[in-house]
This record gives structure tokens, C-alpha cells and sequence, in this order.
């Protein structure tokens, strides 16, 4: 029960910061855009990078609630589903972001 509650803990933060990102604001949490020089951050579209994580942060979101359901309600299988849910976005995200121009300005 008291894992339940953890993962509650644990979902508020990720709500807001993926309320943050999808209304295109934020960029300072995303760790590799963060990084970069000025001079690359300018060929990118910041408020679409915000607002695809931001989407992101939702689906992580859902996963992190699944959790929280399947320790309150004591089923397992809403466990997996949520962890299988996770994994798919971060492969998903990762790929996406890392193949192609997208985000680049034109």
C-alpha cells in the first residue's frame, strides 16, 4: 500500500513538468537540448521539441499511474502493462528524436 502512494508521489511532479513542456515552455528541463551551445540550440524549433516531450511526459505519466493502480488494487497485470507501456515510449521517443531532421528549422 505504501508503494502505492510513492508512485502518486512520484506522478505529480512528472504532471507538471508535462503540463510545462506541452504548452512549449521549459526547455531548460530537457537534459540534452540543455546542453547544447546557443549556437545549435538556434537550429532547432525549441517550442516543438517542448511539446513532443511534453507528450512524452504524458505517456510516462499514464505509466506511472498504471503502477500506482496496480499496488492499490493488487493486480500485477496493470503493473506490466504500465512497464511495458514505459519501456515503448522511452525506445519510441528515442529513435524518433534521434532519426531524421525533424525539429530543425527550416
Amino acid at each position: 500500500m505504501a508503494g502505492a502512494f510513492i508512485n502518486l508521489i512520484v506522478l505529480i511532479p512528472f504532471l507538471i513538468f508535462a503540463i510545462a513542456l506541452s504548452k512549449g515552455k521549459g526547455a531548460f528541463l530537457i537534459a540534452g537540448y540543455n546542453t547544447l551551445p546557443d549556437s545549435e540550440k538556434a537550429q532547432y524549433d525549441e517550442t516543438a521539441v517542448c511539446k513532443f516531450m511534453g507528450k512524452i511526459m504524458y505517456g510516462i505519466c499514464f505509466s506511472i499511474f498504471l503502477w500506482f493502480l496496480s499496488d492499490l488494487l493488487e493486480i500485477p497485470h496493470l503493473f506490466v502493462m504500465g512497464m511495458l507501456l514505459f519501456i515503448s515510449l522511452i525506445i519510441f521517443s528515442l529513435v524518433y528524436v534521434n532519426t531524421g531532421n525533424r525539429f530543425k528549422k527550416e
